[in-house]
């Protein structure tokens, strides 16, 4: 297979949750392969830090604050995509929020709501955003991060599996609808990888090593082992791949 296959240059290319983890991951990605990438997150100082280190490496990057969970910070950020650049060719919506842990029936409404809009909602009109912007220019690609609790929800992780699950079959919808304009979505499961975000699972000893031993590959991810997975589903590659929910979680849900 030519390599040529994975060569994202002249591509623009928006990553939410790209401040860290895996969406810090895939934004150096792409930008290795060429894209130009808008790295985005809630806090603009931690962008420009991702931002610096992939310029620093010879790639073209700017950061752009935007919190997925509020509708106008959606508005404002594509306000600028559409000014500045006036075309989007990749969205990777992986900004997310999980901020209750603990028994599903102690859920309280706040974190309810907050996991909805930013898992659900911020997902989906990020997608409406993006894929209206694609529409016009006839060409495009969305993908969502999922989890693999989408489709084994995890104990103490109920609303956030909940959210993950629908984040699947919003990934189905997009690829089903948006399909005849020349745009394809997809989503990436990840398993147990090592990110501040999934934090409360490696502090404790007991719950790391009980999520370890149900890995037949017998450890976490990295955040790069994700990256790798986008690049595939974004780039011509995968032109014939779409409304696929791939995983990638060391054989967790065999």
């Amino acid at each position: 297979m030519s390599t040529q296959l994975f060569n994202l240059s002249k591509k623009i290319a928006l990553v939410t949750g790209a401040s860290r983890g895996i969406g810090e991951a895939i934004a150096k990605l792409l930008a290795e392969q060429g894209a130009h990438v808008i790295v985005s997150s809630r806090k603009l100082i931690d962008c420009q830090a991702v931002v610096d280190s992939i310029i620093e490496a010879g790639g073209s990057a700017e950061a752009l604050a935007c919190h997925v969970g509020s509708m106008d910070d959606i508005g404002q950020a594509f306000a600028h995509i559409r000014e500045t650049h006036g075309r989007l060719d990749i969205l990777v919506n992986n900004a997310a929020t999980n901020p209750y842990f603990g028994h599903i029936l102690d859920t309280d409404l706040a974190a309810y709501n907050k996991t909805v809009e930013v898992n659900i909602r911020g997902y989906f009109f990020m997608s409406v955003e993006a894929g209206r912007l694609m529409r016009e220019q006839g060409s495009g690609v969305i993908i969502n991060t999922a989890s693999v609790n989408a489709l084994q929800p995890a104990a103490l992780q109920g609303i956030y599996s909940i959210t993950k699950a629908a984040v699947v079959n919003m990934t189905k919808a997009f690829a089903k609808e948006c399909a005849p304009h020349g745009i394809r979505v997809n989503a990436l499961l990840p398993g147990f990888t090592k990110t501040k975000f999934a934090g409360a699972l490696f502090s404790n000893d007991d719950i790391y090593q009980t999520a370890v031993s149900q890995i037949p590959m017998g450890r976490h991810a990295e955040p790069e082992e994700m990256a790798g997975t986008v690049l595939y589903l974004v780039s011509d590659a995968a032109s014939y791949t779409n409304g696929e929910c791939i995983v990638v979680d060391g054989g967790l849900t065999i």
